[in-house]
């Protein structure tokens, strides 16, 4: 049964600013530049600012070239210029300033180009002797390596994508033979199924009369579970050989590459590279700031718009004017709303870095990360009067070059715990001296969790040992057993 009735209730939405500027700040330097030009294809009441500093654009557009030749009059004669002024773009040779100083910032981005893994593999099938079934298959072999150069499918699963996709019908032995002929290539180990085979592979390409890669090869085939696990003993008494000759075969594996993939993968991979948004310089003490402004560009509202929005204000009477002048004012509109979330970006950003800065201030001054101060993003909203949502937001994918490296800025966040005397630590600085035990042990005889905890119980820091186990793992730090090596 339908029925009316009155309701009342409270809600808070965004506005498109806002949402607009929440969607920037979460954006690092390195993909600012893609959105402000995505910006300004979608929008062309927006445009990027060309003018050289204390010219203003007046200026610019009647300047004209003193050193014209004699044959200027007759050029007049040829060309009309009002052919010219009818175009609404500035023309590219007026935007350009010839006078760049070597302290200019120049904004430049570094590509890399290469051979990518797997056309590699397939360059090397034109020297193989193969017929046209044979070149199908191994295209196809080559095309399910994944980027470790391991091959991850199931021979069976390979001959149905073979019947299905080529119309090809071929048993999982001729796979098995043209797979043999890829596991030729280069690099050695490419086309292996599990690590244990790539391993072999590398070896058996060695000096198989050697002893040495004999015995490395007699420890994978029959004791590889052991060598994973370091369970050298057991190696030694199945095995039947001494300490000495152990170490021989063990340092022979670790020669190999287990994943011989990478060493030519894809360059836009394998190549990253860290655009800081923040620069911190170190001047005598004192710490000065800077945003990078190599990927923000100064925008500017397009001188066209604005004047095609003035002469349809001049008559809005007219239907098509007025939905001309109410398209024209979205546009520019939207550009403003653009320009400003860039500006709100930019002083966002800096006074939350600026925060950090002046909180971590010793860390900064020496680059010791015992100097680390405990900090959760609660802390700096506290200080800019920001929402922790927005800390969250700058903090997320940005980077700032410090005198002691270029480093994630959520890195310097940290939780906090108590020494016995009753200090406050950030759990970084606990992370660093467990680091700093573990790199220092015998290597023959690691420490143990239960160990490390005594240790740092004694230098103040009362942690129980899953916290210990916990902070390793995080540290990517294996157990102790995984850890020791050989005399």
């Amino acid at each position: 049964m339908l029925n009316q009735r009155l309701q009342q209730k409270l809600l808070q939405k965004l506005s498109p600013q806002q949402i607009l500027l929440m969607k920037l700040l979460q954006v690092p330097s390195a993909v600012l530049d893609q959105r402000i030009k995505q910006e300004i294809e979608e929008n062309p009441a927006l445009e990027e600012f060309g003018e050289v500093e204390g010219e203003d654009e007046d200026s610019r557009e009647s300047d004209t070239d003193d050193s014209m030749d004699e044959d200027s009059e007759q050029s007049e004669e040829e060309f009309d210029l009002s052919d010219y002024m009818e175009d609404d773009e500035i023309p590219s040779y007026k935007l350009n300033a010839g006078n760049q100083s070597r302290d200019d910032e120049h904004r430049e981005i570094p590509f890399s180009s290469g051979i990518s893994f797997h056309d590699f593999l397939t360059d090397q099938l034109s020297l193989r002797d193969l017929d046209k079934m044979q070149r199908i298959i191994a295209e196809t072999l080559i095309g399910n390596l994944d980027d470790s150069g391991y091959l991850n499918r199931d021979i069976r699963s390979l001959v149905d994508d073979l019947a299905f996709t080529q119309n090809i019908e071929v048993s999982t032995d001729e796979v098995m033979d043209v797979l043999r002929i890829i596991q030729e290539l280069d690099p050695p180990g490419v086309g292996a199924r599990s690590l244990k085979e790539c391993l072999l592979l590398q070896l058996r390409r060695r000096e198989e009369q050697n002893p040495v890669v004999q015995r490395a090869i007699h420890i994978l085939d029959n004791y590889f579970n052991e060598f994973t696990k370091k369970h050298y003993d057991k190696i030694l008494k199945r095995a039947k050989i001494n300490d000495a000759q152990l170490k021989e075969g063990v340092n022979e594996i670790l020669k190999l590459n287990p994943k011989p993939g990478n060493s030519l993968g894809e360059t836009a991979r394998t190549n990253h590279y860290v655009i800081p948004d923040f620069i911190i310089h170190n001047n005598d003490g004192e710490l000065e700031l800077t945003l990078s402004s190599r990927n923000t560009p100064e925008l500017r509202l397009s001188r066209t718009y604005l004047d095609m929005m003035a002469a349809y204000a001049e008559n809005k009477k007219d239907k098509k004017n007025k939905e001309a002048f109410l398209f024209v004012k979205q546009k520019i509109d939207s550009a403003r709303w653009f320009m400003e979330a860039i500006r709100q970006r930019q002083h966002t950003l800096y006074v939350t870095m600026k925060a950090i800065m002046d909180y971590q201030r010793e860390y900064f001054l020496t680059g010791d990360e015992t100097q680390l101060r405990p900090m959760i993003l609660k802390d700096i909203a506290e200080i800019v009067s920001l929402d922790i949502s927005t800390i969250s937001r700058v903090a997320n994918s940005k980077y700032v070059q410090t005198p002691y490296g270029t480093f994630l800025l959520k890195s310097f966040f940290s939780e906090s715990m108590h020494r016995e005397s009753g200090e406050e630590v950030s759990t970084r600085e606990i992370k660093k001296i467990l680091s700093d035990c573990v790199e220092s042990e015998d290597k023959e005889k690691p420490y143990t969790d239960e160990q490390l905890t005594a240790m740092l119980k004694e230098k103040g820091y009362n942690i129980a040992r899953r916290t210990i186990a916990k902070y390793r793992e995080q540290l990517n730090i294996p157990v102790a057993r995984l850890r020791k090596e050989l005399k």
